[in-house]
């Protein structure tokens, strides 16, 4: 469906990778939910869960402290910059290029990691991925790299996985790659799909991306289980996004509030964790 596509720059041929879905997610003040276990990350997964982030810096004042087991959520900013702190991970600035990635494994606690830093105001993603069961009762980790240590490949950077001969520095699992990319107006940019990596999908944050029709910040695209390669063409305002692909999760999620595992024995391990832990967090 066009909409308001620009003349000036030219559109692509349909490409091999099909959109299965495209959605605008559901506004929640500064945050808007584009994927939960609920809906899509039931096609995406191990992507399971997405949310858009768009905010003043100060809303970081409150520790919002909650648990996780289970699976591993991965934090990019596209604007902005925000300061952390979390004693023996590590302290830094996160900006445009950077990562937060905590894997809850067993069960954890977080919130009260940024406050401000230079910028009033900042945008970005918090992801949730779904752990393998050789994972999902892990101790827990948390690793925090600033941009200057992340890999760059051509427009990209790679946050998560691999690509192109690089290697990101996140601890991360086989199979599972999240890229940072910010293309030019008019510049063109395919995603050469790894074998295996059946499931993909890419949210924009800013610009907008032209093919068989515009699609613009604020959407997340999801695109057919292939590992077609992704040839993607930035719109007049140029374009920045995230694109996760990977190889499908085989397990059926099994949800708790702010967990999800491999079967209901591993929830209920997860969940007496997060119980048995708390007080080392309050």
């Amino acid at each position: 469906m066009p909409r308001n596509q620009s003349t000036a720059y030219a559109v692509p041929a349909p490409a091999a990778r099909k959109i299965f879905s495209r959605t605008g997610g559901t506004p929640r003040g500064p945050i808007t939910r584009l994927m939960s276990p609920s809906d899509l990350g039931q096609y995406l997964k191990p992507f399971v869960f997405l949310d858009m982030v768009d905010a003043p810096s100060s809303i970081t004042a409150s520790d919002n402290l909650h648990p996780h087991s289970g699976i591993a959520t991965v934090t990019v900013l596209t604007e902005g910059n925000l300061r952390f702190d979390m004693g023996k991970w590590g302290a830094g600035r996160l900006d445009h290029g950077g990562v937060e990635w905590m894997r809850a494994g067993s069960g954890i606690w977080h919130g009260g990691e940024y406050r401000p830093d230079t910028a009033p105001h900042f945008k970005g993603f918090q992801l949730w991925v779904a752990l393998p069961a050789a994972l999902e009762a892990s101790e827990p980790e948390w690793q925090f790299i600033e941009s200057k240590d992340m890999p760059a490949v051509g427009s990209a950077r790679l946050i998560v996985g691999s690509y192109q001969g690089k290697m990101s520095p996140v601890r991360a699992f086989d199979g599972l790659n999240y890229l940072l990319v910010t293309l030019a107006p008019g510049e063109a940019w395919t995603y050469e799909t790894p074998a295996g990596h059946d499931v993909g999908w890419l949210s924009l944050s800013h610009g907008s991306l032209l093919g068989d029709g515009r699609y613009d910040a604020g959407e997340l695209l999801a695109f057919d289980r292939s590992d077609a390669a992704i040839p993607l063409l930035a719109g007049p305002e140029g374009a920045t996004f995230v694109l996760g692909s990977a190889v499908p999760h085989p397990h059926d999620l099994v949800l708790g509030y702010y967990s999800i595992h491999t079967s209901e024995e591993a929830l209920k391990a997860g969940e007496a964790r997060i119980a048995e832990v708390r007080h080392l967090y309050m």
